[in-house]
């Protein structure tokens, strides 16, 4: 039986949720300089560089992050994301505390059309004044698909699945009364007693600290290959 005295709980731990600020800025920022063009070309690519960074990040966050935070708990099977679109759910699962099956999908396409964004900007070449560090290291043929890819489907994914979050973070908050927004600010959720919380104290953070110095590094080493 639910408890009648619902407590907060740390649901989203500090690194996570700095990284999802963090991601949703570099992205503006990233559009925003594309569209500019000429000399802001370069701060597209260091936004390019943070998102790599941050997406290696977030992969290794989510193995060792907070509980909510990894993957482990918003991976669901087929007929467990089934169940929640009928609104049905088994006794003890806590599809509504971290990322629920239909927000889970939104996480991993998201994570997965960036990678494939960085990774095509990578090897893009404009055949303009813009390429990539590592356009050197593919055919021409290769570099010219990657760079349609990269400014055609790859940005118009990009947009959809953000606008679709948009959408569902405005439909939660007006239609189901539940505010997406403000956990992932301070981090906790108003849940039934008992509800395992993330870890998000000082070792947690030095752990995400270290993780994100290394992934800082790799994502420089990426982008110096180009020479």
């Amino acid at each position: 039986m639910p408890d009648p005295h619902p407590q907060p709980v740390r649901v989203w731990d500090l690194p996570t949720r700095l990284f999802h600020w963090v991601l949703a800025l570099t992205i503006v920022g990233s559009v925003a300089s594309a569209k500019i063009g000429g000399n802001a070309m370069v701060w597209h690519f260091r936004f390019g560089q943070v998102v790599l960074m941050l997406l290696a990040f977030r992969i290794l966050w989510g193995l060792v992050g907070g509980r909510w935070s990894r993957f482990s708990s918003f991976l669901y099977a087929p007929r467990t994301l089934l169940r929640y679109l009928r609104g049905e759910s088994h006794p003890g699962e806590s599809l509504e505390v971290g990322h629920n099956p239909l927000g889970s999908l939104s996480v991993f396409a998201l994570l997965a059309l960036l990678a494939l964004q960085v990774g095509t900007g990578l090897v893009a070449d404009d055949e303009i004044a813009n390429v990539g560090p590592l356009n050197g290291f593919v055919a021409t043929a290769t570099g010219l698909a990657a760079t349609a890819w990269h400014k055609g489907w790859g940005k118009g994914l990009i947009l959809l699945l953000v606008a679709l979050h948009i959408s569902a973070i405005v439909y939660y908050r007006f239609g189901r009364q539940v505010d997406l927004v403000r956990p992932m600010v301070h981090g906790d959720k108003t849940l039934p007693a008992g509800t395992p919380a993330s870890a998000d104290g000082a070792p947690q953070r030095l752990l995400a600290l270290v993780l994100l110095a290394a992934c800082a590094g790799l994502a420089a080493w990426v982008f110096g290959l180009g020479g």
